[in-house]
């Protein structure tokens, strides 16, 4: 059978040009056609769908002359919004929202062909609308684009307007193929490899193990958004996995492995084998070591349950925070408008002061004090005190008492892999899990992902880090994959977080372990400014709050391999930036 280009199709019915019509992005309102197009094959997204009659939306939607290479433009064709680049003298079309929280691709940033979500890092291919970097899972929908006479036109089938993004072909489960990959974790490690394996046609049985209630979930969420509802966080509805073969075993932990059989064996006794494995299990949080600190109303943020019950027990309550961590500043954030009150304790003189800085920490703390939290810095809790077996008050290493109905402890994360002992599987002194540049532990087709696994940095020179961001958890998970595929693959990615503290999100790029220095862009005091944390010279992290798209172009720069100097941060022109 011929195929018939959509555009050969097209050729004769295009609209006359109309002199007048703006071009200036998605509030313009372009010349649009809509022409009913019968073929023997329906196009769809770009390729080949079912026979059928099939509906075409073409906006004229700027002058061939309004983008150079590398300027990209919101236009809108009807009413759905597009992104509209143009690179190497081609113009291509792809959905004009990030596919992770829908943020506006607009006011991200383009480098070669691919463009950076401004808000967490996601990154997609300009051409294909694949996604190339994380967080998120989905691809964006693609649109055809023709340049005649000097405009550019660009086409949607009518049954996708409303579609923003798009989920990757996989292919489906043969029974007859006797192979299966079992992945421990439920977190996106363990959903990217096994999506990834399927848009690779693996087709084998596929088997997520994890000891959550919920199937994977968006678990950022939890500390931000404590009483959200269940359904609303999972990363995949619940046909998603029966559709593409992929079983999901829930409520159930893995206790051991057996590398030389080849097998696991669960708490509830059973065993399961496998033929490759992923070690995805995440960390937990670290538990208070002080007497009281299994008094009935004291908690750690770990599950969808904590949180739901964390917001129940504290409405209206006197709330202690312990660890001025980002899930403890987050959870206190969070309790300001529903405790009766809210009292955080630090470590250190102010918030995240070893990671982001004194300036950055002090501003933090500012913010959450406007909302009336009280902090008790350079403090640790001795005590827990309970009257009756109910929690009464929280004693400080300085001697203050802090009365208390709920304490939120968030002093740290310890990985999650007790139940390798005996296995042969290295794990290095804070007990995670070691892999190599493909995320292969020592251990012949067993593989590691996510927060638990430690893994060589590429920026910072193969520096062997555990880092736990939700966006380096995705990309692990890829990665393993493909190596399970024998498709040789590195990773590459770059370290991308975010924070969001009374509505405002503090965005980070980088390794900034041992830096010496930090350059201020803006001013902190202001809550505006761009900060570039320096070691040997160099850029080797930055952090931002109201100053995008600027982290999420240092991140793009170093994920292409380019060193940025200290001269670069200290320069008053930032246009390297797009700024």
């Amino acid at each position: 059978m011929r195929v018939v280009s959509l555009w050969q199709l097209f050729s004769n019915v295009w609209l006359h040009r109309r002199a007048g019509v703006q071009f200036l992005g998605a509030a313009a309102a372009p010349l649009t056609a809509v022409r009913r197009i019968k073929a023997g094959m329906n196009m769809h997204q770009g390729g080949v769908g079912q026979s059928g009659e099939q509906e075409v939306v073409t906006g004229l939607v700027c002058q061939e002359s309004d983008l150079h290479d590398g300027q990209m433009k919101e236009v809108a064709v009807e009413d759905q919004k597009v992104l509209l680049v143009r690179t190497k003298g081609q113009y291509s079309a792809i959905g004009s929202r990030c596919s992770h929280y829908g943020a506006p691709l607009i006011k991200g940033t383009l480098v070669g062909e691919r463009v950076r979500c401004p808000f967490h890092g996601a990154c997609f291919n300009v051409r294909t609308g694949d996604i190339e970097d994380y967080p998120g899972l989905d691809c964006l929908p693609t649109y055809k684009v023709k340049v005649q006479d000097g405009n550019v036109y660009v086409s949607i089938d009518k049954k996708s307007m409303k579609l923003t993004k798009r989920v990757k072909e996989m292919c489906t489960v043969q029974p007859d193929v006797k192979h299966t990959v079992l992945l421990v974790g439920g977190g996106p490690a363990s959903l990217v490899c096994a999506e990834t394996l399927r848009q690779n046609c693996y087709q084998g049985r596929l088997v997520i193990v994890t000891r959550d209630s919920l199937p994977p979930f968006d678990k950022p969420k939890l500390s931000k958004a404590m009483n959200v509802e269940s359904s609303n966080i999972l990363l995949r509805p619940h046909d998603f996995y029966q559709q593409h073969g992929i079983e999901i075993w829930t409520g159930k932990e893995v206790v051991s492995v057996n590398p030389a059989e080849k097998h696991v064996k669960m708490s509830d006794g059973t065993s399961e084998r496998f033929d490759q494995l992923l070690l995805s299990t995440g960390c937990r949080a670290r538990p208070l070591g002080c007497p009281g600190s299994d008094l009935k109303g004291v908690h750690l943020l770990q599950s969808y349950e904590d949180a739901k019950e964390i917001h129940t027990t504290s409405l209206g309550q006197r709330a202690v925070v312990i660890g001025a961590s980002f899930i403890g500043m987050e959870a206190a954030s969070y309790l300001s408008d529903k405790a009766a009150s809210v009292a955080l304790v630090g470590p250190t003189k102010y918030p995240f002061e070893k990671s982001l800085g004194p300036e950055i920490g002090k501003m933090t703390k500012e913010m959450l004090e406007d909302k009336n939290i009280k902090f008790f810095m350079n403090n640790k809790v001795t005590e827990i005190r309970g009257e009756n077996g109910k929690l009464k008050e929280v004693v400080l290493s300085d001697g203050t008492v802090l009365e208390a109905d709920v304490v939120i402890a968030g002093i740290g994360v310890i990985p999650n892999s007790d139940f390798l002992a005996g296995s042969d599987v290295a794990v290095d002194s804070r007990k995670a899990i070691i892999v190599d540049k493909f995320m292969r532990t020592n251990v012949a087709d067993i593989f590691s992902a996510g927060d638990v696994a430690s893994f060589p940095l590429t920026i910072r020179g193969d520096q062997r880090v555990n880092i736990g961001h939700w966006q380096m958890s995705h990309a692990h998970g890829r990665v393993a994959a493909l190596n399970m595929l024998n498709k040789p693959t590195t990773i590459e990615s770059v370290p991308f977080f975010w924070s969001v503290l009374d509505g405002k999100s503090i965005r980070y790029a980088g390794y900034g372990e041992g830096y010496t220095e930090i350059i201020f862009k803006g001013k902190v005091e202001e809550r505006k400014f761009l900060a570039f944390y320096i070691k040997d010279e160099v850029v080797v992290a930055a952090a931002s709050l109201m100053f995008d798209p600027a982290v999420a172009h240092v991140a793009e720069l170093m994920a292409r391999g380019t060193v940025i100097t200290k001269a670069q941060a200290q320069a008053e022109d930032l246009s390297w930036l797009q700024m």
